[in-house]
């Protein structure tokens, strides 16, 4: 059987929060190996969408159709959302990236004590390996988060802003790990606020404004300048009805 080429498709999404429809009718196709940048306007319903594909916000019409594993499907919300005050270190952090497939309750082997040390020394945190999560800076956390999903082995990954807040260090090995990622097979959705972020890092760009998606390619969104100048032109666009 052949290898599917496409890891995920929206077919006319509708998704709703607190009762308020925030997109409707979505479609696309987020082929293999791949790496979509997300942008809108604040509310425009980014962590919606993510939430939807990872199928924790169910659609109100159409579907979403992954042909990833669920084992192999990992979400990195913003940092906000991460209980600091939990005492893990970052080597206990990375290692539960093994609990998809091996179990949270089974002891790890020494060739995934290897892999996770293999992993923080790619990326630049083998020194704070035994660090609590809560004295980190913003870019190290980081780093340990996507060190996680590297230890998962994930095949699709939807990031939650993950340059905010990060310093400039971390942003560059983190978009050369994501860019490494997508060479080996992985589909990544990011949402990217910054110009310069998404033309070292974006094949394929979706626009989401006034609940409708919009497809580009980088070089069509990069000569606005702005990302939300391209928002803004995006929204004007689909409430007139036209078509790009």
């Amino acid at each position: 059987m052949s290898e599917p080429t496409v890891a995920l498709a929206l077919d006319e999404l509708s998704l709703a929060q607190g009762g308020r429809m925030v997109l409707e009718g979505v479609s696309g196709e987020f082929p293999v190996g791949s790496v979509t940048a997300l942008v809108g306007a604040n509310g425009a319903g980014k962590s919606t969408l993510l939430a939807g594909i990872m199928g924790v916000l169910a659609p109100i019409t159409g579907t979403v159709h992954c042909a990833v594993p669920k084992e192999r499907r990992a979400w990195l919300p913003q940092q906000l959302a991460l209980d600091l005050s939990f005492p893990m270190s970052v080597e206990e952090l990375v290692m539960t990236g093994c609990w998809p497939s091996h179990g949270a309750l089974r002891g790890y082997s020494r060739a995934h004590y290897r892999r996770g040390r293999e992993i923080m020394e790619r990326l630049g945190i083998s020194e704070l390996a035994h660090r609590p999560l809560g004295e980190l800076s913003g870019g190290q956390r980081q780093r340990a988060l996507i060190g996680r999903t590297l230890m998962q082995q994930a095949e699709l990954l939807v990031l939650d802003e993950p340059f905010a807040n990060v310093d400039s260090a971390s942003v560059e090995v983190l978009t050369e790990v994501f860019r490494e990622m997508a060479a080996q097979g992985a589909t990544l959705v990011v949402v990217l606020h910054d110009m310069q972020q998404l033309a070292q890092l974006a094949d394929r760009v979706l626009v989401l404004a006034e609940g409708r998606g919009e497809w580009f390619a980088p070089e069509e969104i990069i000569p606005a300048h702005d990302i939300h100048q391209r928002c803004l032109q995006t929204a004007q666009r689909l409430l007139s009805g036209a078509r790009p």
